[in-house]
């Protein structure tokens, strides 16, 4: 399980484990957060063809889902 400071995912680089659409890298874009500022959501944006989609930050734990870093 990959172990992740929510406030520090901002910029950060992923890799999808099973890529679709040949979208494999993704980019951390926006961070979600609630009145407190606690982190909620962030927002992917594929390398490839730019698109975005918004997904709840504990999912980027699943190491069967995403690894940290660009990798082949």
């Amino acid at each position: 399980m990959n172990r992740i400071n929510p406030q520090k995912l901002l910029l950060s680089k992923w890799t999808a484990a099973h890529p679709q659409n040949r979208e494999k890298h993704f980019l951390v874009t926006e961070l979600f957060r609630d009145e407190e500022g606690t982190v909620l959501a962030v927002e992917l944006q594929a390398v490839l063809t730019k698109r975005t989609e918004r997904l709840d930050w504990q999912a980027l734990q699943n190491p069967a889902h995403w690894k940290f870093g660009w990798q082949l």
